[in-house]
This record gives C-alpha cells, sequence and structure tokens, in this order.
C-alpha cells in the first residue's frame, strides 16, 4: 500500500503569501515560490505561489492555495491571500495580523490563530524586516465563510470563517485510509506497556487528559479511526481503554456511529435529542434542543434549563450518553473480534470542561493516573 501523502497546513499557506507579498514590494520581480521555515517541525518548504502583483507603492497582493496531502481536507485546493502593507509608524509590533474576509474571530472580535500560527508569521516575517520597519498582513480566506458553515468552528466560538490554527507546518494524513497502519502499530507499541491505554481524536482531548495528569505515555491519537482502533486493541489483548474527548464527537458513539469524522455520519442533534426524550424532557424543550444549530448549542440549552428549574438534566442526559458510549464500545468490540475490553468514557465541553465520566471511566481515569 502506498504511504500516505502528507502536507502543510493553512498558516503555512498563508505565511507563504505573505513573504511573497512582501518580496514583491521590494522587487520587480514575482516569485513563483518561497521558501517557509516550519519551525515544528524544523524544516523548510517550498510553497508555489499562485498570483502575486503590486497595488501601487505601499501594498502588495499575493495568492497561494492549500495542498493538506491525503487528507478528507475541506480547505483542500482553497486559495487564500495574504494582503500585505507598510504599518503606521505608531504601530507597536513589527507584525501586525489582521483578519480579513473568511478568516475566523473569537466571539469578542480577536483573529483566530494558534501560537504556532503566530510564531509561524513573526519568525518568517520579521528578518526581512529592516528595524525601523513596520508590517501590516491581512489574511483572507474568499471561501472561509463558506467553508466555515461544515465545520465545528462554532461550536468552539469562532464565527465568521476559518481559524489559521495548528502546532505544526505539517499536515498529517490523519483521515487517510493509509494512516490507519501508523495508529494500528503505534497501539501495538503501547499494549506491550501498559494494560490500559486512552484514546484521544483530536488535540483538545490530548492537552486536557495531560493537565489532568494522565500518562502521556498511554495516550493515542485516533482521529476519526475511533472504531478500527476499538477492535484492533481487543485483537492485541489491551485490557481497557479511556475514551476521552468532546463530546459533540463521542456521542456519536452512543447511536453507534463509530467513524467519527462528518464526511461518514453526522446525527449528533438527533442522538441529543433522542436522549433528551428519554430522560424525559418536555416535548417543548425537545424541539428546542432539536433546533439547535450544534450540539455544543444544546448542551448550553440544558445547562440553561438546569438553572431555570433545579433539576440536573445535563447529569442525566450526559449521563446516560457516557454509559450508552460504554456499553456500545464495548459491544462493538465483542462483535468484530470476540473479545472482551472494558471501554470508559470522559467527555468534556469546547472550554475543555468536564461534562461527566462514565463509572467505569472515573474508574480507569484514577487508574492511567495514579501510576505516573
Amino acid at each position: 500500500m502506498t504511504a500516505p501523502r502528507s502536507g502543510y497546513t493553512l498558516p503555512v499557506f498563508a505565511c507563504a503569501a505573505a513573504i511573497a507579498a512582501l518580496q514583491r514590494l521590494r522587487s520587480s520581480q514575482p516569485m513563483a515560490a518561497v521558501s517557509v521555515q516550519l519551525l515544528e517541525p524544523a524544516e523548510t518548504a517550498e510553497i508555489g505561489i499562485e498570483q502575486v502583483a503590486r497595488l501601487g507603492k505601499e501594498q502588495a497582493l499575493a495568492i497561494t492555495r492549500s495542498d493538506p496531502g491525503d487528507n478528507l481536507d475541506l480547505t483542500r485546493n482553497t486559495p487564500i491571500w495574504a494582503l500585505v502593507e507598510w504599518g503606521a509608524v505608531d504601530q507597536q509590533e513589527p507584525i501586525m495580523l489582521v483578519a480579513g474576509e473568511g478568516v475566523g474571530r473569537s466571539r469578542a472580535g480577536e483573529l483566530s490563530i494558534s501560537r504556532y500560527a503566530r510564531r509561524l508569521f513573526l519568525e518568517n516575517l520579521q528578518p526581512l524586516l529592516q528595524p525601523e520597519e513596520r508590517l501590516q498582513v491581512t489574511i483572507i480566506l474568499p471561501e472561509g465563510q463558506e467553508l466555515a458553515k461544515r465545520t465545528s468552528n462554532e461550536a468552539f466560538g469562532v464565527v465568521e470563517g476559518l481559524s489559521l490554527l495548528g502546532t505544526s507546518g505539517i499536515s498529517q494524513p490523519l483521515s487517510a485510509p493509509g494512516q490507519l497502519q501508523a495508529y494500528r502499530q503505534e497501539l501495538r507499541q503501547k499494549r506491550d506497556q501498559f494494560e490500559a491505554l486512552v484514546f484521544c481524536v483530536g488535540e483538545n482531548g490530548l492537552d486536557l487528559s495531560q493537565r489532568l495528569g494522565v500518562d502521556p505515555d498511554r495516550l493515542i491519537k485516533t482521529a476519526n479511526w475511533l472504531g478500527p482502533l476499538l477492535v484492533e486493541a481487543g485483537i492485541q489483548g489491551v485490557k481497557s481503554i479511556l475514551l476521552f474527548g468532546y463530546h459533540g464527537k463521542l456521542l456519536k458513539l452512543a447511536g453507534g456511529i463509530f467513524h467519527t469524522h462528518h464526511h461518514v455520519a453526522d446525527g449528533r442533534l438527533e442522538i441529543l435529542t433522542a436522549y433528551c426524550a428519554n430522560a424525559g424532557l418536555p416535548t417543548a424543550e425537545i424541539q428546542k434542543i432539536f433546533a439547535c444549530p450544534t450540539a455544543e448549542d444544546g448542551l448550553a440549552y440544558l445547562r440553561g434549563l438546569d438553572d431555570r428549574t433545579g433539576r440536573q438534566w445535563v447529569n442525566t442526559v450526559y449521563g446516560a450518553i457516557a454509559a450508552t458510549i460504554d456499553r456500545r464500545s464495548q459491544a462493538y468490540i465483542r462483535t468484530h473480534c470476540d473479545r472482551s475490553v472494558t471501554v470508559g468514557t470522559v467527555l468534556f465541553d469546547r472550554q475543555r470542561h468536564m461534562i461527566t465520566t462514565s463509572m467505569i471511566g472515573h474508574n480507569l481515569l484514577k487508574q492511567v493516573c495514579q501510576s505516573r
């Protein structure tokens, strides 16, 4: 099988466009490609420039196009524009990053950008400036607002477009089928060390679990391959697994969906609504949950209902969801490999606050933290 091809994260292409635009301000010769120091990892990437032009003496615009590699990534081939202009004399920082059209902002209006992405811009652009020079860089994603509607950005408080996220310049093919073999190999290696492992779908789970004291050597990032990796854990003789994840992902398992990528299946609000109905919520409240734009909004509505009524609907509903995730995951493993594995669940929200822990999950969490 051909190894899946890696690509680059969105901030790398945005930074490349900014470099090309700045170089165009200084030279009459447009660049067909520019070098970007990725920092994480310590490599240099050559990024092609699709178009670049000066807009008068003070501005230049460059365009790149995203290539995330063999990922099921909705940003594939999306254009990224960087408008570069000389900063005002009273600009405090050497480089000011501005969110243009299609780039996500927090609800407070701040540019949604990771620390890595900000560092990428600063460390690549600042060496190109004279000490007295100031630069303003406006990143524009013409397709960003439309693409954002197909993501969970709004659930994490990001509005108006896509975020410039990432902790690395390399876009690993997490959702490509060929990557599954690499995850299986990691699981086999860790099986030799531990009887209990911790599965995290993404970076949020990895970060929060370690802040809670989970042994990082037990962690396996699964991306959306939860079903195949649960089965692999059974085949390899793993005794127990703690599923540690964002509720908007893991509640799919309570509905029997074991590949959690939105390209494959969704149904999050339908599942949440069904559990609300089973818990006995009044019909009018169930209808309001079902009409929520996202699962995060549904959780917020339930929390507001707790405050208004003095009931504990969140604990009741999400406690049932977590217990069902445990039960259905264990049954999924038995069905596909005739092995028994203990599975527990921890669910958290977009602020990385824990919502609930199943009874099994509570015991496993203590186990994977105690051995550090």
